[in-house]
């Protein structure tokens, strides 16, 4: 974890036909990315367990999984600037070779993540029940998410500090890590919850106390190792200020209007499908997790670009058209490295649909609308990877406003389309594939698509590249 930054490439033999300095970037982004995949995919891996696990036990129990999983999922959305806004500040102070600075970063992180956790825990226990009714939970469904959200809320603030340790390894430039402690977390996941789920027949109950515990076991893992950091260069864990807790908040309230506007808009969709009765909203639940497994496996390289773009930029002077220049070339490499990507899980996408839906369900009509949402998926899918890598370049240029203003305007332009699609939705006990499909259309291209439009717009200018 305290390796020194990576020396600038200064001459360009060539190797093997292609620069060497080429050669170095690619193994730079591959370096950090490979490891960031296994890692970014524990949280969807949770809940691929959980709704596998939980799936076999009957349709209503699945539909109250995802309407409570949704909230889960939002909450920790919202949160995720612990990591996004702690990792391009700790690489900057890394690329400057400035380490106990970077340390301090991280422990404010840390901090913040800790309160805002067990304040947010507690509030959304409380308030369980009318949430979960007021996102169109009814029946035994509203019992089984009641459940499944008050026994998450012992994990969350263990998962929140994950996201700000996670944050300051990626900082460090350190990708590994945590790959293994999300890998480990993610096979006791598994085992923790069918134990719980099926011979201590605890139910949805047991899949989400499961989850806790393997959060909070996460969780002490990177304090030890985060501890072990700080009392190397010199840092005080408890030495934070409200002012230093006060500026990470500022950042992060720039990404949390980000990233609330997504979640505003993946709220809205199931509302929606919720409209459309019990068997589309448990088909919803199982293409999402499958969506949020290919979105954080795209968004790997996102995490590359962040930790990348911050070392570099603390690294050089981006004042300097050299700088500028380096930073440009930078992130197109990422980009194209993103592209490819989305062409792989693309191919991937109906390959799972018409031949793995048996493994999350054995309901027949949920496999059928599965399989036809997954279609849908795989041609959005090197759009969404286009989406993932530039909204990592800005994050990682630390153009957090920029990022704000632009997530709101996608939402503004995907809430008409969904609000046709709810009209044009059937009753509430049938199942609806054509509005099912629609929803996916609605979701996975005219909604990513305004993303692409609003980031790309930004990508193309210089004035992100800031100091």
């Amino acid at each position: 974890m305290d390796s020194q930054p990576d020396q600038p490439t200064q001459t360009s033999p060539r190797r093997g036909g292609r620069p060497a300095r080429e050669t170095s970037l690619n193994r730079q982004i591959l370096a950090l990315a490979v490891p960031a995949f296994g890692a970014l995919i524990a949280e969807p891996l949770f809940i691929l367990a959980d709704s596998s696990i939980v799936g076999h036990l009957g349709t209503p129990q699945l539909a109250g999984l995802s309407v409570a999983s949704t909230v889960v999922q939002t909450v920790i959305g919202l949160m995720v600037f612990l990591s996004y806004s702690t990792t391009p500040a700790v690489a900057r102070f890394f690329g400057a070779r400035n380490l106990p600075a970077a340390y301090e970063k991280g422990r404010d992180g840390l901090w913040v993540g800790l309160g805002l956790g067990v304040v947010i825990a507690v509030a959304l226990w409380a308030l369980a029940e009318p949430l979960l009714r007021a996102l169109g939970a009814r029946g035994e469904a509203l019992g089984y998410a009641v459940d499944y959200l008050s026994w998450s809320m012992l994990g969350l603030p263990g998962m929140l500090l994950v996201l700000a340790a996670v944050g300051i390894l990626r900082g460090l430039q350190d990708t590994r890590t945590p790959l293994y402690v999300a890998g480990a977390g993610a096979v006791v996941n598994v085992g923790l919850n069918y134990l719980l789920v099926y011979p201590l027949g605890l139910g949805v109950a047991g899949s989400a106390i499961g989850t806790s515990l393997v959060q909070w076991g996460m969780a002490a893992v990177y304090l030890v190792l985060v501890a072990r950091g700080c009392r190397r260069h010199g840092v005080g864990l408890f030495a934070t200020t409200p002012a230093r807790l006060g500026a990470i908040l500022k950042v992060g309230s720039w990404l949390m209007l980000r990233t609330l506007s997504m979640r505003v808009a993946l709220l809205a969709t199931v509302f929606v499908v919720t409209s459309q009765g019990s068997t589309n909203l448990a088909a919803y639940q199982i293409v999402m997790a499958f969506f949020s497994f290919l979105a954080f496996a795209l968004d790997a390289l996102a995490i590359a670009a962040q930790a990348l773009l911050g070392k570099e930029m603390g690294a050089r002077d981006v004042r300097a058209e050299e700088g500028k220049r380096h930073v440009r070339r930078l992130m197109g490499r990422l980009v194209r490295w993103s592209l490819g990507f989305g062409v792989v899980t693309g191919l991937l996408c109906p390959l799972v649909g018409f031949g793995l839906g048996w493994v999350f369900t054995s309901d027949p009509q949920v496999q059928h609308l599965f399989a036809l949402a997954l279609l849908v998926v795989a041609v959005g899918q090197p759009l969404a990877s286009y989406v993932f890598i530039l909204d990592g370049v800005l994050i990682g240029a630390q153009d957090v406003r920029y990022l704000a203003v632009a997530s709101f305007i996608a939402l503004l332009g995907y809430t008409p389309m969904l609000a046709g699609v709810y009209a044009l939705g059937g009753g509430p006990g049938e199942m609806d594939p054509a509005g099912f499909v629609w929803l996916w259309i609605a979701y996975a291209i005219v909604y990513m698509g305004l993303r692409g439009v609003t980031l790309g717009l930004r990508a193309r200018r210089d004035v992100w590249i800031r100091p």
